[in-house]
């Protein structure tokens, strides 16, 4: 059932993740899952790039070169996440939006459908056993620089995917009641 699915869902990190490789056919179908996400308008504004390989490499690279760059005052732990996080991931899929040239829906409505094309994917993920989580470092504003991208699109950040040994942990969330007001 869904429900149950939805309630598994968490972020697991690159550290958790084991050298298994994910398979080109498990990403197409997560891709494919993304999709399938509401979209105001049928803008469809996600677009998806996909790390595999080098290329991993080569973005924790980059990431840790233009943090250097850009803090005054980098932390060595920090630099060594940025460069390793990449390497340990099965994949990573960054997310972007393709802004609406007519722009007939607000950017935020765009964003929202992104993120519910994300969850889309985080959701098969749960359900194969798969660990993923979205990362949106601050240094996502100079994606330009790595990516190729249109005109009017944005990197929103970096669903890294990777199979885990082990459990994660059960979710907790406060009640519902505390978060609903009813009206009649």
């Amino acid at each position: 059932m869904i429900f149950e699915t939805i309630k598994k869902r968490r972020s697991v990190f690159p550290v958790q993740y084991s050298d298994k490789p994910i398979a080109k056919e498990i990403l197409e179908q997560l891709l494919e899952a993304a999709n399938w996400a509401p979209t105001h308008k049928k803008t469809e504004p996600w677009r998806f790039k996909v790390l595999m390989g080098e290329s991993k490499a080569k973005l924790g690279l980059f990431l840790s070169y233009k943090y250097m760059e850009t803090e005054p005052k980098p932390k060595q732990i920090k630099i060594k996440k940025l460069m390793e996080n990449p390497k340990r991931a099965g994949a990573i899929i960054a997310i972007c939006m393709q802004r609406d040239p007519k722009e007939s829906v607000p950017e935020w409505e765009e964003m929202a459908a992104t993120a519910m094309a994300v969850q889309n994917m985080w959701l098969c993920c749960a359900e194969m056993g798969i660990g993923c989580y979205w990362s949106s470092p601050g240094l996502i504003k100079y994606m330009d620089e790595f990516f190729d991208l249109n005109e009017g699109e944005k990197c929103l950040g970096f669903f890294y995917i990777g199979y885990y040994d082990g459990e994660v942990e059960q979710g907790i969330r406060g009640p519902i009641s505390e978060k609903v007001e009813w009206m009649d």
